[in-house]
């Protein structure tokens, strides 16, 4: 996949360190004074927990810890919440919103994919729930110079983890013209994907493409007027796809479903919020064939694998926002949640 590796799915640990939110005192940066994320089916994914007040949780996606906030309101001074995110702004603000909660809750920064070594070195053997909400918050949609968004010029970076060097700048100006037509029709499902790629290949050959101003111009470029005049964004969904190529998201999604069920506790459950067809894909097959791991062919009279299910789906179809949901908050239109409960521990 391009430049991306075993180095996209562990971002090289976390530099938070591990222990509870302070109670009281300033907010820790001035990210957590500007971070704003409007949290998206909040009662629907706490409620899917089945929350036990003593029990432990993990929000893998804290954000501006709005879900986080909700949890740990219904906790009691025995139960706990593990709240990670490889963003700095989130760890300021979410540690900020959480400090009311004391000890129950724990902030660290670092990737939902490196749950097991978290749990590990917090002494943790499962946990009693655990969830996410993916893909990109409003804060970094709406702060220009992250590079999220191309409605804005500003510098092309989109780095969920800032800590990383590689930039979707590097994407743009050194990918072949293959790999970037593979990666805007792949995770961009853009069916001009090929003629952007080669436009993006064309202009760069005059200096390096440096801003989301400059991209924008290129990709419209790219798109026959009569599209753009009917479609969305022309850019949306190359933005989309260069993000996710840089933070490896789909591959930290696929890599962390098994390994994350197998941390829950039986009848622990996973919820997962999704926000496009390729992520809620994947949640929807891992779920099945967690449910449903036998690979014996159909005609086989008896299950001769010996794989074991290792719990059930609770949402037969997706939960999504209401109405209401949707006519306050337009980014919530996409969103669909999906429950796993776990099993014994046979499986």
């Amino acid at each position: 996949m391009g430049e991306s590796g075993s180095q996209d799915l562990r971002p090289g640990g976390w530099d938070e360190p591990v222990g509870s939110v302070p109670s009281k005192g300033p907010a820790r940066s001035a990210g957590a004074v500007r971070f704003c994320h409007e949290t998206v089916l909040l009662k629907e994914t706490i409620d899917s927990l089945q929350v036990d007040p003593d029990g432990i949780y993990v929000d893998g996606t804290l954000g501006g810890g709005g879900h986080a906030s909700l949890l740990c309101s219904r906790l009691s001074d025995k139960g706990r919440l593990i709240g990670i995110d490889q963003d700095e702004a989130a760890i300021g603000a979410a540690s900020q919103r959480l400090a009311a909660f004391g000890g129950r809750a724990t902030v660290i920064r670092g990737n939902y994919v490196e749950l097991p070594q978290i749990l590990h070195d917090l002494g943790i053997e499962r946990a009693d729930g655990i969830y996410l909400d993916l893909g990109v918050s409003s804060y970094q949609l709406d702060t220009p110079e992250r590079g999220f968004t191309y409605r804005e010029d500003a510098p092309l970076d989109m780095r969920m983890d800032r800590r990383k060097s590689r930039t979707a700048a590097d994407i743009v100006n050194t990918y072949s013209q293959q790999e970037l037509y593979r990666v805007i029709r792949d995770y961009g499902e853009d069916k001009f994907a090929r003629n952007i790629a080669k436009h993006i290949v064309m202009r760069r050959k005059e200096g390096p493409i440096r801003t989301t101003g400059e991209l924008t111009e290129i990709i419209k470029a790219a798109i026959p007027a009569k599209i753009r005049a009917v479609g969305g964004h022309p850019a949306k969904q190359t933005f989309q796809a260069l993000r996710i190529e840089l933070n490896g998201e789909l591959d930290v999604l696929t890599a962390s479903i098994d390994q994350m069920i197998q941390a829950l506790k039986p009848g622990g459950r996973l919820a997962i919020i999704t926000f496009h067809s390729l992520e809620d894909r994947i949640v929807k097959n891992k779920f099945r064939e967690n449910e449903r791991p036998c690979i014996c062919p159909p005609d086989f009279p008896v299950c001769m694998c010996g794989k074991e299910s290792r719990g059930r789906v609770v949402t037969r179809r997706p939960i999504v926002p209401t109405k209401e949901e949707e006519e306050q908050n337009r980014r919530s239109k996409s969103a669909k949640l999906r429950v796993f409960e776990r099993g014994s521990d046979k499986g």
